[in-house]
């Protein structure tokens, strides 16, 4: 519910912080990002897949009813808009919330995978606000502000810095555990075995 009422409840206010911070909430790759970190914190696959479609729903309902309410949120839903309207809003995006949460968290519960095996799921997000955001910014940049379109090379930026981070992070942890394992000839020589003439 909260990442649904953030994206619209910073967008009420009119500073450049609290519109990126609306830009950023509103965004389709945070959205992924909430289903992806609730199934890489669940050990079980099926929680992995219930809560974040679950919570997902939530939110859009959250985002769509407090866009209708407030009166002063740019762009999106005007309020007072028919009810009718609303409805099928929240129906369309609650049903494609629930129906992408439960992917997305089980690829967020198989970035668990140590080491190289999961490194293909833990590059999925940085991947999604990558190309959401170089999508947005060829369609939609022109029709914006200059902060909206620095906001989304910002998010481009820090995406291909997390996914570099990521790798390193893995080629240097399966570099190390390489360096530190003895090898079998220690290992033998270390229980007693017969040692070469």
């Amino acid at each position: 519910m909260l990442l649904g009422l953030a994206g619209p409840v910073a967008g009420k206010w009119d500073n450049p912080f609290c519109a990126a911070l609306s830009l950023v909430f509103s965004g389709g790759w945070s959205w992924a990002c909430y289903a992806f970190l609730v199934g890489y914190f669940r050990r079980s696959k099926i929680e992995s897949t219930l809560l974040p479609s679950l919570g997902l729903a939530i939110g859009v309902v959250a985002y769509y009813l407090f866009k209708d309410m407030s009166p002063a949120v740019p762009a999106g839903l005007e309020s007072g808009t028919s009810g009718e309207k609303l409805f099928s809003r929240i129906l369309t995006w609650g049903i494609a919330a629930f129906a992408l949460g439960a992917p997305v968290g089980l690829l967020g519960n198989l970035a668990r995978v140590p080491g190289v095996g999961g490194l293909p799921f833990r590059l999925i997000i940085p991947l999604v606000a990558f190309f959401e955001t170089s999508m947005r910014l060829t369609a939609e940049a022109d029709g914006q502000g200059p902060l909206v379109g620095m906001m989304w090379n910002v998010i481009r930026f820090a995406a291909c810095a997390v996914a570099l981070a990521l790798v390193g992070h893995t080629i240097w942890s399966w570099w190390h555990a390489r360096r530190t394992r003895p090898s079998e000839a220690d290992e033998h020589r270390a229980r007693g075995g017969i040692t070469s003439v």
